[in-house]
């Protein structure tokens, strides 16, 4: 919500006394989310996003046709808003590349609070730089703390948090 609605941003600016909902940001309900990942916690999040409103798809390397009609989600495919649930191990190192960021819509969000050496990230930092995508949110980083100078730190469309989004 953060990342598509700007709260904290809007909250920044009442406290500021700035003019009222200047940001204004993009509803999801009706909007698309793609988990990659349908595991407990892929399928809590899925659970939520219906709550939303929103429509569910779905990807996982373990991902059965009977697990995917259970959990009433299909392919993982044209998401508006991308979150990764998938446990970090040789197979998922690297799984979300810069090929998969470009079939991104530019309107379209990533979220990743799983880990993160599952995403490029030099493929995600050029994508966030050029607008390719309309933004991320991140809760886990390479190094860990996020150093101060990361590039990651300074792009406008990104929502970082330290590693407690989970």
């Amino acid at each position: 919500l953060e990342l598509t609605r700007k709260i904290g941003q809007e909250n920044a600016r009442m406290h500021a006394g700035a003019a009222w909902q200047a940001l204004g940001g993009v509803e999801i309900e009706g909007k698309t989310l793609g988990i990659v990942g349908l595991g407990k916690l892929g399928s809590k999040v899925a659970g939520l996003a219906k709550a939303f409103g929103m429509n569910v798809i779905a990807w996982s390397p373990n991902l059965t046709p009977e697990r995917c009609q259970e959990a009433g989600v299909g392919l993982f495919a044209t998401a508006d808003i991308i979150t990764i649930h998938v446990v970090l191990s040789d197979r998922s190192r690297g799984l979300v590349g810069a090929a998969d960021l470009a079939r991104m819509k530019p309107s379209a969000y990533l979220v990743n609070t799983s880990r993160a050496p599952i995403v490029d990230e030099a493929a995600l930092l050029q994508a966030l730089s050029d607008k390719r995508i309309a933004g991320a949110a991140l809760d886990v980083f390479t190094v860990e703390p996020l150093p101060v100078p990361h590039p990651l730190r300074g792009l406008d469309n990104v929502v970082l948090t330290p590693h407690l989004g989970y």
